[in-house]
């Protein structure tokens, strides 16, 4: 009798990257496989704990030591927050997108307030342009800070140097720690990052076992969201620091034959001086399984890619190629 492959999953040692880690491993359990996780230390972690901002060490530092650590065969699955993959594809890995949480952004702040009640002049943690860019839009008097850290030594921040800090919902939810949020942000006001919200497991292109045991998990709606928000940033050239931002919604049929999905994408100026907005929308088949594993998979991302990339084109047809060079 052979005895059945434990597949190791590659992740950071974070709180919140061994969660979504483990949630991926619970799910393959599910379906009949065992997997365990596997830490892979990267040089961003040590960037992190001396709070080096994003900007300088860059956010692929994490995601390409996963991917390498894959690559070299060291784990046989990576989790990563699909946000921080770079845009282009990579023919060395195949990807899974599980069930999407929440994309929006959160804030946390003194006395749970709001965004728009924050008090005039307050000083707002984030080391995002997107989101610096779009909360000086909307609060022009507020004084935006750099953030470096895990999730608790950023919340940790609030009501000491700090009168609030943004984060993702996504990473507050996975970790259980949404109640301490003043309040989810309208993706209108502060829209996310393209496919926040979003794991991407990856596995090796010729691994065939890994590769089954991760993909009943994949979703085709929250996939299809994905890759259009990601087509959206693609088409515009623009690294996942720049101030750029998409946000889908999808709606399936009364039938359950296909979806509705509609793309939104933002280009903004680093003080907030100028926004620019566009959206597109287009239907996409749905097959009975709703995984890639569907003969109308193919069909689907190629809708979703297509639109997002309509998106894209009419972004840089209104001057988001200006904003974002004004950025650099």
């Amino acid at each position: 009798m052979t005895e059945q492959r434990t597949f190791l999953i590659g992740t950071r040692g974070s709180l919140l990257a061994t969660t979504q880690s483990g949630h991926v491993r619970e799910g393959i359990a599910e379906h009949g496989a065992q997997a365990e996780l596997h830490i892979v230390h990267t040089p961003g972690d040590a960037s992190q704990a001396a709070q080096t901002p994003v900007a300088k060490i860059g956010i692929g530092v994490f995601t390409e030591t996963l991917r390498k650590a894959l690559s070299e065969k060291e784990c046989d699955i990576a989790v990563h927050s699909f946000k921080d993959l770079p845009t282009a594809p990579d023919p060395r890995f195949r990807t899974v997108v599980p069930p999407r949480v929440d994309p929006r952004e959160v804030l946390i702040s003194v006395d749970k307030k709001p965004l728009m009640e924050l008090p005039h002049g307050a000083t707002v943690g984030t080391g995002a342009p997107r989101r610096v860019s779009q909360i000086l839009a909307a609060r022009p008097d507020l004084q935006l800070m750099p953030l470096r850290g895990n999730i608790t030594t950023r919340m940790g921040r609030v009501g000491e140097d700090l009168d609030a800090v943004v984060l993702a919902r996504a990473g507050l939810e996975r970790v259980g720690m949404l109640d301490n949020a003043a309040e989810s942000i309208d993706p209108f006001l502060v829209m996310p990052a393209p496919a926040q919200g979003a794991l991407s497991i990856e596995v090796r292109a010729d691994d065939d076992a890994a590769f089954a045991a991760v993909a009943p998990l994949d979703d085709s709606l929250s996939h299809a969201q994905a890759i259009a928000e990601r087509a959206v940033l693609s088409t515009l050239e623009a690294g996942c620091s720049a101030p750029v931002a998409a946000y889908s919604t999808i709606e399936v049929s009364e039938d359950g034959h296909s979806a509705h999905l509609v793309v939104h994408g933002g280009a903004y100026a680093m003080d907030g001086t100028e926004t620019i907005v566009r959206q597109a929308e287009t239907t996409i088949p749905l097959g009975e399984t709703r995984t890639l594993l569907d003969p109308t998979w193919k069909q689907s991302a190629e809708a979703a890619r297509d639109v997002g990339k309509h998106v894209g084109q009419e972004l840089l047809a209104a001057g988001a190629d200006r904003l974002m060079a004004a950025s650099r």
